[in-house]
């Protein structure tokens, strides 16, 4: 090969090598470095007694009854999430999809809440909720529904339902949009051949627009499912994983030993523990749902 035609060749790799460096510093070295922490004796405040461990950390961790119970508080706080802001992601999608007046604004309003920051988002509901002035516990005196305000924050249950409740306000937003524009790309003309065909509301959403929305619907809980997982200002803001650790989460009980202990190697074996989580349930969740193999009419 000529000079030239290499330079020809390579030159297109040239333009993407400062991509890939940025990929390699800000994402596979601190992979790799975490994989590696995590099976060290590594505590930034002992730092000449560090050493090599092996699986200790992770052994540790399985008889460490705080991250089984943030495990299990983990898998309450993604379920419950995905499914309201899904459920009302799509709902709300279905109705912007209409022709009304001022859909432009209410548009552009939908989505104020996804750009609010998550300690904020905390800081709003967290008053909101607030058992003295909280304007909550007043609507719900108000309506009837309780007697006394409640004290949303004094157990786990009502503690993780408030904070559900903030991120999918936060949530539904991202769904909604994201949802909307997979739907204004179906033609027009197949619900007018459905209605010819004497097909009803139901039956033209389940055989034509879920099946046409199948993917960017499937692709979007994927990525909710990953961010909820990994959120930790909202409840931080709220509960601070309490009480009785009934609302900490594994990425918030990571945070908390690490700022606690400094103890770098056993917060990353929590952390390489979430990534591997995140990657077989990511595998399965798209080959279950045949991502990208969705019928089209």
């Amino acid at each position: 090969m000529k000079i030239s035609e290499l330079r020809k060749v390579s030159f297109p790799y040239l333009l993407l090598l400062p991509m890939f460096a940025i990929i390699g510093v800000f994402m596979i070295y601190p992979i790799i470095n975490t994989f590696s922490l995590s099976m060290q004796d590594y505590v930034l405040t002992n730092l000449k007694d560090s050493k090599f461990i092996g699986l200790d950390n992770f052994i540790a961790l399985f008889k460490d009854e705080v991250f089984l119970k943030a495990s299990m508080n983990s898998v309450v706080w993604v379920a419950g999430n995905i499914f309201l802001q899904a459920f009302f992601g799509l709902v709300v999608a279905l109705i912007l999809n209409q022709k009304f007046r001022f859909r432009a604004l209410s548009r552009s309003l939908m989505f104020a809440p996804w750009a609010v920051g998550g300690l904020l988002v905390a800081l709003i509901w967290s008053f909101l909720f607030n058992e003295s002035i909280g304007v909550i516990g007043d609507l719900l005196m108000k309506i009837g529904l309780t007697e006394t305000r409640t004290s949303w924050f004094s157990s786990g249950s009502s503690a993780m339902l408030a904070m559900t409740i903030a991120n999918t306000w936060r949530g539904v937003p991202f769904f909604a949009i994201t949802i909307l524009s997979s739907l204004q790309t179906i033609p027009t003309e197949l619900y007018e051949s459905a209605s010819v065909d004497g097909c009803g509301a139901i039956r033209k959403f389940f055989k034509i627009t879920m099946p046409l929305i199948k993917d960017t619907f499937l692709l979007v809980i994927l990525l909710r499912t990953i961010w909820t997982l990994n959120i930790v200002d909202i409840i931080y803001g709220m509960t601070r994983g309490g009480p009785n650790f009934s609302t900490l989460t594994i990425p918030v009980y990571v945070m908390m030993t690490f700022s606690d202990s400094l103890n770098e190697g056993y917060a990353s074996a929590m952390a390489v523990i979430v990534i591997l989580v995140l990657l077989i349930f990511s595998m399965i969740f798209l080959k279950v749902g045949k991502y990208g193999k969705g019928d089209h009419y």
